[in-house]
């Protein structure tokens, strides 16, 4: 009774802890001051971003299954799930500021705009499109899944490094803070997993076979 309560209170820290780390950065710019001068297509361009940026904290965790309450099974649909929304919060960004400005996305897409963080944003973008196409031929690489793995957790390290370095250049609605905090979370999910899921050794069997 006693263990099971202790997981219990260790299982609802940790999602506490999470969620909080990923709301509070979209809380927080809800009440940003710059909001006031913006258009309202910016502000949901804006608003897109940020939540994007708060799903991937969940995506490593998700794909190493090291969430508390969820099985293996579970962790991989909602993993398939945030992706998919990823994706879309990513488009909805990108349409969103090329509504208001399509100068400034195009420069970007070519990578001519003289701000660093847009190269930094355009990287994390194809990044991120070539995991979901990579993720929707995964059936196809049944007979080299490790090399499916390679890539997959390749690309996922410019997701999140170039999202990172993307949020950390921009001066805008996120708080200081909050956004250190997500970034820093990030950061370490994306090492946890890759330190446990180990794609990048050889498997025994491998090496036997060599």
């Amino acid at each position: 009774m006693a263990t099971n309560t202790g997981s219990r209170t260790r299982a609802l820290a940790v999602w506490a802890g999470l969620l909080g780390v990923a709301v509070a950065p979209i809380a927080l710019a809800a009440t940003s001051p710059y909001l006031a001068w913006r258009d309202p297509i910016y502000i949901v361009a804006g608003f897109a971003g940020i939540i994007g940026f708060a799903l991937i904290l969940f995506q490593p965790l998700l794909a190493l299954g090291g969430l508390p309450g969820l099985s293996q099974i579970h962790s991989r649909q909602i993993h398939r799930w945030i992706g998919a929304g990823l994706v879309l919060s990513v488009l909805t960004h990108v349409i969103g500021l090329w509504i208001t400005s399509p100068p400034d996305v195009l420069d970007a897409l070519l990578f001519r705009s003289p701000t660093p963080f847009s190269a930094w944003g355009v990287f994390g973008m194809w990044a991120l499109f070539a995991t979901a196409a990579l993720a929707a031929t995964r059936t196809r690489f049944r007979q080299n899944l490790r090399a499916w793995r390679m890539a997959h957790s390749m690309l996922a390290c410019v997701i999140v490094i170039g999202t990172v370095v993307h949020a950390a250049l921009i001066e805008g609605t996120m708080e200081t803070l909050s956004r250190t905090v997500l970034s820093a979370m990030a950061l370490a999910a994306l090492a946890y997993a890759l330190l446990r899921l180990r794609v990048w050794k050889r498997s025994r069997s491998s090496k036997r076979s060599a």
